[in-house]
Order: structure tokens, then sequence, then C-alpha cells
């Protein structure tokens, strides 16, 4: 069995063990879930790109420009994803006069895109770039995001022209957050 399958099944049944708990919950796809169908902006009512591949959302990842990126992956299922969200919203308002840009990239499932993200993103009325990403194909491309990450979100990635930070864990505030990203910003030229 390949690694990064056994990972994922690995990390799948803890999740299910701990739900409810207040740890990192990993990137869980059900049997049960009903065939992939084609969404686009134009037949959603969501305010935020979708993609359906990862290849579509790939270039997030890899922007060559003086903006430092903030890119943070979350589910509006996973509770400790949703505790720290309020902390990128911080971040969004207090560099936002400058070159920086925090994405919240979902990885909901594309069944809970009217019922949960829509609903969850006006209601919290995130300011901060928000992206959704249903590609379940997970062990195809956690990779291409960066070599460490096991599956688990949430996961941020922090980047610039100078410097690349993977952090593979949840902020428990607003400080944690910052220290990493000033620790990239102060690396760019």
């Amino acid at each position: 069995m390949p690694m990064k399958l056994l990972t994922f099944l690995l990390f799948a049944t803890m999740f299910i063990i701990s739900c409810g708990n207040e740890t990192e919950a990993p990137i869980e796809k059900t049997e049960n879930e009903p065939q992939k169908q084609e969404i686009t902006p134009e037949n959603t009512a969501a305010n935020f790109p979708i993609y359906t591949s990862f290849n579509q959302f790939e270039h997030w990842l890899h922007k060559e420009s003086d903006t430092t990126y903030v890119v943070n992956f979350w589910a509006t299922w996973c509770k400790p994803c949703v505790a720290e969200l309020p902390y990128f919203e911080t971040l969004t308002e207090k560099y936002g006069d400058q070159k920086v840009k925090v994405v919240l990239v979902s990885l909901d499932f594309p069944n809970q895109l009217h019922k949960k993200l829509i609903p969850f993103v006006e209601e919290h009325q995130l300011k901060s770039d928000v992206v959704a990403l249903f590609d379940g194909n997970y062990n195809d491309w956690i990779e291409n995001v960066d070599l460490d990450w096991d599956g688990a979100i949430p996961v941020t990635l922090i980047y610039n022209n100078a410097e690349r930070k993977f952090i593979g864990k949840q902020f428990h505030d607003f400080e944690d957050l910052e220290k990493s990203f000033k620790e990239v910003l102060g690396k760019q030229s």
C-alpha cells in the first residue's frame, strides 16, 4: 500500500476516533459522498473562486511578486481550523495596507458548498480571500503544497520571493501566527 494512502487512512481513522476533540483534523473522504458535480461560480451563489482540480488552484502556491502570501487550508467541519480563522482575519486587517494577501483555502466537500461553506463565509463576513478547492484526490497533491504535510488540517503556507515556510499545526493565538508571518516577511528582499 503506498505510504501516502496509508498516512491518509491513518489520519482518517484518527479523525473518526477523535471526532469533536480540539486536535488537528485529517482531511477525510467518505465512500458515501456523491459523485463530483461540476461547480462553477456561474452556477453557485459563491462570491469566491471554486476550483475542482488542484491544477486550477496551484497558482496560489507559486506567485512571484513582491507580495507575501499566507495560504491557510481549512474546512468548516474542522474545529481547530474554525478556531484559528479570526487570527487570519486580524492579520488581513492589520497588514491590509501592505503587500500581503491572506488566502483561506476551504477543503469542504462539494455537497457542503450551499449548506455550510457559503453560509459560513457570509455569517462570519470573512475579509480574507476565500477559495474553495473541491479536488478530493488529496494524496495526489498534498506533497505539491509541502513535502512535510501529512494530510491533517489546519496547515498554513507563508511565502514570498525570499522565503517559504510551512506550518503544519494550528495557531493558538494571533501572536503565534504573526510571529511566523514576520519571520517570512522579514526575509523578503
